[in-house]
């Protein structure tokens, strides 16, 4: 009855994403040889380390496939095709020792993967791939799988001087080789996937890494960098808010003249992707002051994510402030589409101009009042930062007081 048209309240039509990703799948169905161009695209599984499932993941078609795996440039197409393109992917992988980089076939994965192109590729399968799909909150949605016989690489690799001079730097630190790219322009996905498979950092300790865990490596790495720089910045002169909606997700951010502080919270509805059978809104989040955190934030991947969106934009202008950035997820949002959806939203929200620019935090609270369905007394009840902004006054008050108070007396 729907066909298409939205009526069951979901971000994204299932069955049309399904039904395009088949019609691509059809030729392949039954088939062990694969020939087509990898965007270029790898996955490293978690699973059994240090033995990981590692192996690229190709389409059934040759040509420009980049936007199969090319997250920033995914935030303005519809869900529909996003799942599309990544169900579209077969993900041909072996087992090996993540500390195996003499391996033949890890040769001729980096080929693939430090390509900036396309490469094409054949592939030779154990068995025909299964028909599975695979989601995540961390990587983007997984395609079909199947254990991988043979890979031969076809095409001639474009790898870039900047990525040719890191990856052969065997002196150069992952962390020092992370930023250098990232400086040079270098999408963070990119760097992510030249992380992953073990292709930077000194030669005694390369190794091969898990998609899940070079994502938020990367992420932390970049903005940690950034930080440095952001701390000696001039605090931003007033309240800003910034609002963004997308795909049944509202994304706000609360940037107030402060010292560097920042929080990330989220709010699940019930029978969104992280509260499908509760019966009231959950909310989580984590925070960290001047000084940073010392341990991994509970609520995961989305934390490093949006931290990064936001401190390359504080970085950007030269300013600093603390950083109050809240998540409502809605009921027609039940997929996990990876961190990608968080940094991607975040950047996009930044770029915009802000919804409300003001010198009373209290207006700012009446606009998340309108804006935010949770209303702004639970976010600040939830927020760590918030409540020591609003409740704790600076040393700077006190000692202003007593100044004040002497003048008083000796007048």
């Amino acid at each position: 009855m729907c066909r298409g048209r939205g009526f069951c309240g979901l971000s994204y039509c299932p069955l049309l994403a399904n039904k395009m990703a088949l019609l691509k799948l059809r030729k392949v169905k039954s088939s062990r040889e694969i020939f087509g161009s990898s965007p270029p695209s790898v996955f490293v599984g978690r699973y059994g380390y240090p033995v990981v499932n590692i192996g690229p993941s190709t389409p059934p078609e040759v040509g420009d496939t980049s936007i199969y795996d090319f997250p920033e440039k995914w935030i303005e197409l519809r869900l529909e095709n996003v799942i599309d393109y990544r169900w579209s992917l077969i993900t041909s992988t072996m087992r090996v020792r993540v500390t195996d980089l003499n391996n033949s076939f890890i040769h001729r994965v980096h080929e693939v993967t430090l390509s900036a192109k396309p490469v094409d590729v054949e592939v030779y399968l154990e068995k025909p791939p299964r028909p599975r799909i695979t989601l995540s909150e961390y990587e983007p949605p997984q395609g079909p799988r199947a254990p991988l016989k043979n890979l031969r690489v076809v095409g001639n690799p474009s790898v870039p001087a900047v990525v040719d001079r890191v990856y052969n730097d065997k002196h150069l630190k992952a962390s020092d080789a992370v930023i250098i790219l990232y400086n040079s322009n270098i999408p963070v996905t990119f760097i992510e996937r030249v992380l992953s498979v073990g292709a930077l950092g000194l030669w005694s300790g390369r190794r091969i890494v898990p998609t899940r865990w070079s994502i938020t490596a990367v992420d932390s790495t970049i903005s940690e960098h950034l930080l440095k720089e952001v701390k000696h910045y001039p605090e931003i002169s007033d309240v800003e808010v910034y609002v963004r909606r997308h795909y049944d997700n509202l994304f706000i951010a609360l940037l107030i003249p402060s010292k560097w502080s920042f929080e990330w919270m989220e709010a699940w509805w019930p029978g969104s992707t992280w509260n499908p059978g509760l019966e009231r809104v959950v909310v989580e989040g984590d925070h960290e002051g001047f000084c940073g955190r010392n341990s991994y934030p509970s609520i995961g991947g989305c934390y490093y994510a949006s931290r990064l969106a936001t401190v390359e934009y504080l970085y950007r202008r030269r300013r600093q402030a603390a950083a109050v950035l809240l998540r409502e997820i809605y009921p027609g949002f039940n997929i996990p589409i990876g961190v990608w959806f968080v940094r991607e939203n975040v950047r996009a929200m930044f770029r915009g101009e802000p919804a409300l620019r003001t010198s009373d935090l209290n207006e700012a609270l009446k606009l998340i009042d309108k804006e935010a369905k949770l209303g702004s007394r639970k976010w600040l009840n939830s927020s760590g930062v918030l409540r020591r902004i609003i409740y704790t006054k600076p040393i700077t008050y006190y000692a202003n007081a007593g100044f004040k108070e002497g003048e008083r007396k000796s007048g």
